[in-house]
């Protein structure tokens, strides 16, 4: 009897594993996570990694993320560098000093 009632409670706890690792594969994903998953995906060359991670949020969340991480990679660099934020970002692209 108690061998029944042992796999009964076993089963429970297999259950809850499996549903607990899918959880995991399911869970949702911060948009920053994603962004910055999405630009180092971009500056890789990585076009199945650039797919998958174009559906972890929105595309408006997505835009609004790469668009933070270009902010603070921006700011990061001209304080870096010692210049304007308006410098780097201008050298960044390759255009002339304004």
């Amino acid at each position: 009897m108690f061998d029944r009632i042992r796999a009964y409670v076993a089963g429970f706890g297999g259950s809850a594993d499996a549903e607990n690792a899918g959880l995991r594969e399911r869970r949702a994903h911060n948009l920053f996570e994603a962004a910055a998953a999405h630009v180092a995906a971009r500056a890789e060359d990585d076009q199945d990694q650039i797919d998958e991670t174009a559906t972890w949020v929105s595309p408006e969340a997505l835009s609004f993320g790469v668009s933070e991480l270009a902010c603070r990679a921006v700011i990061a660099l001209a304080r870096e560098r010692d210049e304007s934020p308006r410098a780097v970002a201008r050298d960044l692209l390759g255009l002339p000093t304004a």
